[in-house]
């Protein structure tokens, strides 16, 4: 970084000005993190970013960011010269972290992704789907009448996070009485992902992260000993039980997909939610044209959230293989930055692309992942419950008015929204 972020007075933020390793960028008000990415995607060629000595770890090791749109889907489609593996995430998870509790589906290539991927892809049959689907319309429901009557001042802990946590409990089966603690096993898992950590909090927090995976693999290790003797009609027992090709997962895999599912399932679609109810709030002319015909304008509205918003700011890859891309030539063990955030704002893609347009059309927006084998699992489930739940809160005139600005989270993994305050209108109907 060669001059500081705080810029004042007439002085123009330059592309060499721009440094994605120091956790001071993070740190920017969003608006000014994403002209930075417009500085660096008018470049020649991905630029290296290192970490300098002393900075956090949460930095990683040095990195070429990926920024356009075309880059960013062309590796995501060429596993076999941008790996997943050894990890997507920064630090990489560590080799002892990966026997003591599996590794996470996100962090594996080839064949090994491809035989996990199947053994979860063939048990989500299509009776299973239209069940979660008509479970996912009563619970936003039931949500928003509790939300109604409890009046909370705060949209995070409530509807925004309860959904999702509950789609996925009752969709694997857990039983009721473990779902508050697994909840707050989430947010200690989740909170300090790619948050920069300071002093002593370098070593505690991180081992907070692994005791909290460390309880939620013990709840999934219990279970699924449960549902293999006493099966019953849920994802876990489908999971665990051999299918035709004698196909299923170990207790540790389940925990490891269970620890995925979780923290990855109810914290994009949380927060998704969030950034979705205060950007409709903030441009009442597409609230209005979605409450016109809901039904119409929905999916479209569903992609301009997660476009906008884009709830998982970076995944890491691994190049293994020499490779031309975007002017540059990778070598094998060089590190690259998915920059989904940066992607979603291409302006060769997307016409006036910081606009919020529910109609936009087309919106091959990469925010569920760039395709290719690892493209987000969970995206038929995140559109569900966003429908289900904007359905609800839309319907009712009005629910809920006077939404103040959401307290964002200083990360460099997902937008996280860490509050997001609203009063209630005088009426409900």
């Amino acid at each position: 970084m060669t001059v500081p972020y705080q810029l004042s007075g007439d002085r123009v933020l330059r592309a060499a000005d721009v440094d994605l390793a120091d956790p001071a960028f993070w740190r920017l008000p969003r608006p000014e993190r994403l002209r930075a990415f417009a500085l660096l995607r008018e470049l020649d060629a991905p630029v290296l970013f290192t970490p300098r000595a002393g900075t956090a770890r949460t930095a990683g090791k040095p990195f070429h960011a990926l920024v356009r749109h075309a880059d960013v889907r062309t590796a995501s489609r060429t596993p076999q010269v941008f790996a997943s593996a050894p990890g997507v995430t920064t630090p990489e998870p560590a080799g002892w972290a990966k026997a003591l509790f599996g590794n996470s589906m996100v962090n594996m290539d080839g064949l090994e992704h491809a035989a996990l991927r199947r053994i979860i892809s063939r048990r989500f049959t299509p009776r299973l789907l239209a069940d979660v689907e008509e479970n996912v319309g009563r619970l936003a429901g039931r949500l928003v009448d509790e939300l109604i009557a409890e009046r909370p001042r705060d949209f995070m802990p409530s509807a925004a996070s309860r959904l999702p946590l509950e789609v996925i409990c009752d969709l694997m089966g857990i039983p009721k009485a473990y779902r508050a603690r697994i909840a707050d096993q989430i947010d200690h898992a989740s909170e300090h992902v790619g948050v920069e950590r300071r002093g002593r909090a370098r070593l505690r927090i991180p081992g907070r992260g692994l005791a909290s995976l460390a309880r939620m693999q013990f709840v999934m290790g219990r279970l699924a000993r449960e549902r293999r003797r006493h099966p019953e009609d849920d994802l876990v027992s489908a999971l665990v039980s051999a299918d035709i090709d004698g196909e299923a997962l170990s207790g540790q895999q389940l925990g490891a997909f269970f620890s995925l599912l979780l923290v990855a399932g109810v914290e994009t679609t949380r927060n998704a939610i969030a950034h979705g109810l205060f950007l409709l709030d903030r441009h009442p002319e597409q609230r209005e044209l979605l409450r016109s015909d809901f039904d119409r304008y929905i999916g479209g509205a569903v992609d301009e959230i997660v476009r906008h918003s884009t709830p998982i700011i970076q995944f890491r890859r691994t190049v293994i293989a020499e490779c031309a891309l975007g002017g540059r030539t990778f070598l094998p063990g060089e590190k690259v930055a998915l920059i989904y955030a940066s992607a979603n704002r291409d302006e060769a893609v997307f016409t006036h692309p910081d606009r919020f347009d529910i109609t936009r059309s087309p919106n091959p927006h990469l925010g569920y992942g760039g395709g290719g084998p690892h493209h987000c699992l969970g995206a038929h489930l995140a559109r569900l419950e966003m429908t289900a739940l904007f359905r609800e809160l839309i319907g009712r005139r009005p629910v809920m008015r006077n939404l103040g600005d959401p307290e964002l989270v200083d990360s460099n993994f997902d937008n996280r929204v860490g509050s997001l305050p609203f009063t209630f209108g005088p009426t409900f109907t």
